[in-house]
């Protein structure tokens, strides 16, 4: 019987286009520590599907399809999604997104809710959110 989901995968996967799907495998790489697992090229130097890891987590991403009515973010007028991962140590994540040259829109602080984030852009707009956990706080504590 196949596994659903596939061996590897979890059960959601955001799924990321870009206009230069190449450069931003390398820049999520550089930048945000995650490795690349799977690319499969297409025509004219475009990226058919790719996929990228970060522990045991997946993110796949492409080139954006313009003949399928796909755009990059930076092709559209306004904020659409928001990626979130978590990370153990994230004033380090922090100084290595910033030396990678990711446009920084919120450096680390310490939340009411419990965790220390910081929040970047990738060079073609999507959002990134790199919370740490510091502490657990319970709801009641949380609308005080």
């Amino acid at each position: 019987m196949v596994k659903n989901p596939p061996e590897g995968c979890q059960r959601v996967i955001p799924y990321l286009l870009y206009s230069d799907a190449a450069a931003a495998i390398d820049f999520v790489c550089k930048a945000f520590g995650f490795e690349e697992r799977f690319r499969l090229p297409g025509q004219g130097g475009s990226i058919m599907h790719a996929e990228v890891g970060l522990a045991d987590n997946i993110l796949r991403l492409a080139t954006a399809p313009k003949e399928m009515g796909c755009a990059s973010p930076k092709d559209l007028p306004a904020r659409h999604s928001l990626v979130v991962c978590y990370v153990d140590d994230v004033d380090a994540h922090f100084r290595r997104a910033k030396k990678a040259g990711a446009n920084v829109l919120k450096e680390p602080e310490d939340q009411f809710y419990g965790d220390r984030p910081d929040r970047a852009r990738d060079p073609e707009g999507h959002e990134w959110y790199f919370p740490q956990p510091l502490r657990d706080v319970p709801p009641e504590e949380m609308g005080a």
